[in-house]
């Protein structure tokens, strides 16, 4: 199959697990990388052997069909719309947009000129993930009723070099670590229907302890604490949080109850970790193997898939209706917490194909 040659716009802390992730897989070629940091950019071309552009010359060369927008997320829909403009599909980071209007306006220009969205996360892709979700299909678990999932720590400032965006507006750790979570729970449950949540903010400042910048004191503008209820359109009911306020906790990432037993998921935000099965009547966990292939923690097979799903002709999973509607689901929290009603998630989408099992030569074709 024919290589399909890609850009990526934002050479900063996460661009290189995408061009490490690219590079596993034969459709993919990175051409060149950009970003208004030149030197930024420079310095990422030298280091994975590909051109640096501007972002002007990116967007208009001829041979790039997809680009990789990893910017901030509150540039991110002004980017992506740049990236349609220039007639190219687009893959991003996430979330999607940070505001659910302009998220929409995207995806409307993206199926006007016939292009395609494609949005991380893509983990739910991995081994740990796709097993899972074999499991849930096979019904070892019978009929998923109820379950939970937790992200709580500490906020990034304590590693990240440049965590300042993390606290204003289209940061917070609902849409950081939410969009693993969300996206993974609709990858295994189907979309939802329905959210009841509160918010909080454990304070109004946060001090950087990261090398680049110990010491500087950032303004808290969103808020760090999140915990809800979200209902699915197939009944199930899950309990989450995500935190920014939290030391240490005892709790697993994801957990599944269902009518013929419990399932412990792997940590969302990796592609893959132990998965442990405790059916009824039974007394302990039993660890189960993976039913799939994919567990390298980088970031590209959403690209790939995409890239594949192109050159094909089918859907790709990574999708931008499902970026769409987990956007959808996160911004909720806040509308409940603000209003104290359920919040009725209008969007919808429908649940990714799973990724045939096993270890499958170019097992992303099909």
């Amino acid at each position: 199959m024919k290589k399909m040659k890609i850009g990526i716009i934002g050479c900063g802390n996460i661009s290189q697990a995408y061009f490490k992730g690219a590079s596993m897989f034969d459709i993919l070629e990175i051409k060149a990388c950009a970003d208004i940091n030149h030197e930024a950019a420079k310095a990422k071309a030298e280091e994975n052997d590909v051109e640096v552009m501007s972002v002007d010359q990116i967007l208009t060369d001829t041979d790039i069909e997809i680009i990789v927008n990893l910017t901030i997320p509150s540039v991110h829909a002004e980017v992506n719309t740049m990236i349609l403009e220039a007639g190219k599909h687009v893959h991003l980071e996430k979330p999607l947009a940070i505001d659910l209007g302009d998220a929409k306006k995207v995806l409307n220009l993206a199926e006007k000129k016939g292009l395609r969205i494609g949005c991380a996360p893509d983990t739910f892709l991995g081994a740990g993930l796709q097993t899972c979700r074999k499991l849930l299909d096979d019904g070892w678990i019978g009929r998923p009723l109820s379950g939970t999932a937790f992200f709580l720590g500490h906020g990034p400032e304590a590693w990240h070099p440049n965590p300042d965006f993390f606290y204003l507006p289209g940061g917070g750790p609902m849409l950081d670590l939410g969009p693993y979570y969300i996206t993974a729970l609709i990858h295994l449950l189907g979309p939802v229907k329905k959210v009841k949540a509160m918010t909080a903010k454990g304070s109004d400042t946060r001090l950087i302890t990261s090398e680049q910048h110990f010491g500087k004191e950032l303004p808290v503008e969103v808020p760090t604490h999140y915990t809800g209820i979200l209902e699915f359109v197939s009944g199930a009911i899950i309990t989450i949080a995500v935190s920014f306020d939290v030391w240490g906790h005892g709790h697993s990432p994801i957990e599944i109850y269902g009518s013929e037993g419990s399932l412990k998921v792997p940590d969302p935000n990796t592609f893959g970790n132990d998965i442990s099965l405790l059916r009824k009547d039974e007394q302990e966990w039993e660890q189960m193997p993976y039913s799939h292939c994919y567990w390298e923690n980088s970031r590209g097979i959403g690209v790939a898939d995409m890239a594949y799903g192109i050159r094909t002709g089918r859907a790709h999973r990574c999708s931008g209706e499902l970026a769409y509607h987990a956007l959808e689901v996160m911004f909720s929290f806040e509308k409940s917490s603000e209003s104290g009603a359920d919040v009725i998630i209008e969007s919808s989408c429908k649940r990714p194909q799973a990724l045939p099992v096993g270890l499958i030569p170019g097992f992303l074709d099909k």
